[in-house]
């Protein structure tokens, strides 16, 4: 639901999840430092296994031993999938399919690039340590849409919606203020 490459995860320190911003501050990657957006599901996952005892150095999924990182991650991912629908599908596959869904939801290719750390930070990305806002939204959605359909949602639509009422329902949510048009009770639903 992160969009990582399986030695990002497999690597991922404690320190390196940023609660607060909803990222993963990955201190070494393969386009180096990087700063992924996180999708809600994937937050308060990581948000439930966090361990007080736990230095900025542990890994987030520790191996046998103090101070190691998961081991022999090919040889689990084929023995929890063994005999199963997802027999063929190998960490990379999820990668890759996590930009699917996040076109098929109508993001950019430069949206879905920052999500899944294939975009070079620019000079000006080194003074800033705040997440853009909308690639959260994104990183939500598209994390939010996997997470529906492993509980087995049948979604209806992919696209988000850009029809003008939807657009000013989020506005008004955002501001505070109820949306104009429909009923009271239509504008605090949404």
């Amino acid at each position: 639901m992160t969009g990582c490459r399986r030695s990002e995860v497999i690597g991922l320190r404690c320190g390196e999840v940023d609660i607060e911003c909803s990222c993963l501050r990955l201190a070494d990657s393969k386009e180096g430092a990087s700063v992924r957006p996180i999708g809600l599901p994937v937050l308060e996952y990581l948000e439930a296994r966090r361990d007080e005892e736990q230095s900025t150095e542990d890994y987030v999924f520790p191996g046998w031993e103090d101070g190691t990182p998961f081991g022999s991650f090919p040889r689990q991912w084929t023995k929890l999938f063994t005999d199963t629908d997802l027999a063929g599908i190998t960490p990379h596959v999820l990668r890759h399919s996590f930009a699917s869904i996040g076109n098929d939801l109508g993001f950019t290719q430069a949206t879905i690039a920052a999500l899944v750390g294939n975009s070079r930070g620019t000079v000006t990305s080194r003074y800033i340590h705040t997440v853009d806002t909308a690639l959260i939204m994104a990183a939500d959605s598209i994390a939010g849409y996997i997470q529906g359909l492993l509980d087995g949602v049948a979604f209806t639509r992919t696209a988000y919606p850009l029809d003008r009422d939807s657009r000013k329902s989020a506005l008004a949510h955002f501001l505070g203020k109820p949306a104009s048009g429909g009923s009271a009770d239509e504008r605090s639903a949404a």
